[in-house]
């Protein structure tokens, strides 16, 4: 039996895996997977050297831990017994990337392929390690080329999504987002950025549709309540607006982007002692964040509201953002920022304090140690 069909047989397991540690890559839960692994490379794993197979799954177990260097010297000894393991070199460029030896892990995965030419995760992480060198283009041919391998790699949709999106091509990463929606409805920070993309073109009500359902499956997303809210705000809908930002502020109490886009509906609306008090408490906020721009820009609100005088009715707040390229590798086996501002008027602060919610994929990966809606 070949040494292919083995390996394909390993990774169509442990995608039942990747797709449980994906789920809690938003949540902070690192998954406990030692077990997991050990099981599925004692049964899967298979080379025509024994003591390579075991070097390989001592190299993962290392891997998993943490280990890193430990792993890397336990992948390399396997290797030098039985070259053709691609399932090895692509754990190996997943240690280099996430030490930041991005052309290294390149190489790593250039390699995998290169033995395994049907190697969908593979591909994938050589797209991964391309986007983080910044090649987009590149990139997006190896996120397609894994998709050739394997059509149902949301993953692979998703990421590049992003790529074409920080490329400007807007349309095309709609569909990119549509099409791993379709196959992954659960991940929210797809819905969040192909709202994002949706905005850019003008369709507003899909927008606001898609940041609901990123809210339906993760609540607790600052960043979509003041998006939406803001959105709200601008197609008139000031109630609704006013308790999208609410909301948002319920859940997420150091929230200055939330207080000021409520200070303005509810300054839009007369409730000028209201909005006076949302303005301080986004100002206290911004200060303690250190964004002392937006501080300052607040404090002629606060005046106005404070004298009760109707000022020029600003807009409401607007995140400068982009979706991010962080990174969510897939291993054989779990979010580089660039802007695309937004117009800003005196109205309406460059709101630099809110994050994105995106994240590119990485499967096998350690859960990241921070998450955007914990930033906010």
């Amino acid at each position: 039996m070949s040494h292919n069909y083995h390996s394909h047989k390993y990774l169509r397991l442990y995608s039942r895996f990747k797709l449980f540690t994906a789920s809690v890559l938003l949540t902070l839960l690192a998954p406990s997977f030692l077990n997991t692994h050990s099981k599925l490379l004692a049964q899967n794993v298979v080379t025509q050297d024994l003591e390579a197979a075991g070097l390989y799954q001592q190299g993962v177990i290392r891997y998993s831990r943490g280990d890193y260097q430990g792993g890397e010297m336990l992948l390399r000894q396997a290797l030098q017994r039985d070259p053709n393991l691609a399932a090895a070199r692509t754990y190996l460029g997943n240690i280099m990337l996430k030490q930041n030896r991005i052309e290294s892990a390149v190489q790593e995965y250039s390699e995998a392929v290169r033995i395994d030419p049907n190697f969908a995760e593979g591909y994938f992480n050589l797209g991964l390690g391309l986007h983080k060198q910044g090649q987009r283009e590149t990139a997006i041919t190896a996120y397609r080329q894994a998709l050739v391998v394997n059509p149902t790699m949301a993953a692979a949709h998703y990421n590049m999504g992003l790529a074409l999106y920080e490329l400007g091509q807007i349309n095309e990463s709609i569909t990119a987002y549509q099409q791993g929606i379709n196959i992954d409805s659960s991940n929210a920070n797809a819905y969040y950025n192909l709202a994002i993309a949706l905005e850019q073109t003008g369709q507003v009500q899909e927008a606001m549709n898609s940041y609901r359902q990123a809210l339906n499956i993760n609540p607790d997303n600052a960043a979509a309540y003041n998006r939406l809210g803001t959105l709200m705000a601008k197609s008139g809908l000031t109630t609704e607006a006013v308790a999208t930002y609410t909301e948002s502020i319920r859940r997420t109490a150091v929230n200055p982007d939330a207080y000021y886009s409520i200070g303005i509906a509810w300054m839009n609306q007369g409730e000028y002692k209201k909005a006076n008090r949302a303005f301080k408490r986004a100002q206290q906020q911004y200060r303690q964040q250190g964004n002392i721009q937006l501080a300052e820009k607040i404090e002629e609100y606060i005046i106005q509201t404070a004298q009760g005088d109707k000022p020029i009715t600003p807009a409401a707040s607007e995140p400068q953002v982009q979706p991010e390229a962080t990174t969510q590798t897939e291993t054989p086996t779990e979010d580089s920022e660039n802007t695309n501002s937004q117009p800003s008027t005196e109205t309406q602060p460059n709101n630099e304090s809110e994050s994105t919610q995106t994240k590119v994929i990485e499967f096998g990966q350690p859960v990241p140690a921070e998450s955007e809606q914990n930033k906010s």
